[in-house]
């Protein structure tokens, strides 16, 4: 079949199939009314394409016609011998459709688009001479959707996107989220129980099978190993690529050393360098597999003397790939306290630790400086647990001269006077809503 035919199948059986009523609601929204070209990125599975059909059904529900989206999947094998100068034929495909229809007026949504070499040429161009409704996203093997705005630098306006929130998954769980009420309170902390563990990614939070949740996450793990970064990058020795991630998985709250593994392969009789193991903790954060925080310096040329901490995208999926022997529900909370902290913070914003003899799980600073510290610990009730929590952000509010202090817990409230001000004790399935 003539490739053009194949495009007016696809647009049309997009088209057919909206507006979609299976998917559930997120939080995120992907803007509508952008003039230029709109990129979501993210970890694979965290539903960018799903965003992106929501934000198609709140166009319909604005009136737009559903004659008025052309939606195109890349990873359509009917279009896998697609190059360069087949991409105009897009647009001749649709025109044909509708010729009545002005191209201003259509919005175009394109997954996977960065599986064709000079797709980004031809975006531009789109934007340029045709439409300024334009969407992109993708997160494959070829060309990572972090990738897709660095082709588009300039162009383009980025939107994050993350496995859900505690919130978005009590949406997705049907669960009640009153805070002050007595039977949604219960249900919060069951759930919360279940999100801190499990983690967020949509189609793993649906599946009723426990068994099965383990396969999807161990399946993603793999996929994100052996496409996104062994084949992507071209890296050798798959196995030992595999066993530092799972290195950097159990490292979880802790500053993770890249040359105490080093010393560890080393022993095992295999060859490897140093520069190569540092090069995968950068391909891991590129896929968004992980996310580097930094030790707090007050001198920039410092802060690379000191070694980062790694926040994995998703306990479920940490679980699922290292199997804890033990309980760590307080380092997958600081875990979940992480990316909480991520979805909230302002673009403009980035994230430390602080460790000088005392230690602060999270500052959250800017341009003018650090506007809050947050600690991270299931329960206060020990003595020295509570000591050590008050005494880390005492020091940090010390150093950096931030009154903002807060300790989050499992479930306990409070309030605590110290040296350095009120400090807000709350409870995560709280203060996550």
């Amino acid at each position: 079949m003539p490739l053009k035919d194949d495009l007016q199948n696809i647009i049309a059986l997009k088209q057919s199939s909206i507006p979609a009523s299976n998917i559930k609601p997120r939080e995120s929204l992907v803007p509508m009314d952008r003039t230029r070209i709109v990129t979501t990125l993210g970890v694979r599975r965290c539903g960018k394409s799903s965003l992106m059909s929501l934000g198609i059904n709140r166009l319909l529900e604005a009136g737009v016609p559903r004659e008025n989206i052309l939606w195109v999947g890349f990873d359509d094998e009917r279009l896998s011998a697609m190059k360069r100068e087949d991409l105009d034929t897009i647009l001749g495909a649709y025109c044909e459709m509708y010729p009545d229809i002005p191209i201003k007026d259509v919005y175009m949504f394109f997954d996977e688009i960065q599986d064709i070499d000079g797709w980004e040429l031809f975006a531009i161009r789109l934007l340029k001479s045709y439409t300024s409704h334009i969407f992109l996203s993708g997160s494959n093997s070829k060309a990572l959707s972090e990738d897709i705005a660095t082709q588009l630098r300039g162009w383009s306006d980025e939107i994050r996107v993350y496995p859900l929130s505690f919130s978005e998954f009590c949406s997705f769980k049907g669960v009640g989220t009153r805070a002050y009420a007595t039977k949604d309170v219960s249900s919060l902390k069951a759930a919360f129980r279940q999100y801190n563990a499990g983690g967020g990614f949509p189609e793993v939070v649906l599946e009723a099978d426990r068994y099965r949740r383990v396969e999807l996450l161990q399946g993603y793990f793999d996929v994100m190993l052996l496409k996104d970064m062994v084949e992507r990058y071209g890296l050798p020795n798959p196995e030992i690529v595999r066993y530092f991630l799972k290195r950097m998985l159990l490292s979880l709250s802790k500053p993770f050393s890249v040359n105490a593994v080093y010393g560890d392969i080393r022993s095992q009789g295999r060859k490897v360098t140093k520069d190569f193991l540092y090069e995968l903790t950068s391909h891991a954060c590129s896929v968004f597999m992980f996310s580097k925080v930094p030790r707090f310096s007050g001198s920039i040329i410092k802060v690379n003397d000191y070694l980062p901490k790694y926040y994995p995208v998703d306990n479920g999926l940490r679980n699922a790939v290292v199997s804890p022997l033990g309980p760590d529900s307080g380092p997958l909370l600081e875990n979940t306290v992480y990316w909480h902290l991520c979805r909230k913070k302002l673009p403009s914003q980035k994230i430390t630790y602080y460790s000088d003899g005392s230690e602060c799980d999270f500052l959250v600073q800017d341009e003018n400086g650090v506007s809050s510290l947050v600690q991270s610990c299931w329960s206060i009730d020990e003595k020295e647990t509570r000591s050590r929590e008050i005494k880390g952000l005492v020091a940090a509010s010390r150093a950096t001269g931030c009154k903002d202090m807060t300790i989050v817990t499992f479930e306990q409230s409070d309030i605590i006077e110290s040296a350095q001000g009120v400090i807000k004790v709350v409870p995560a399935w709280k203060w996550m809503l």
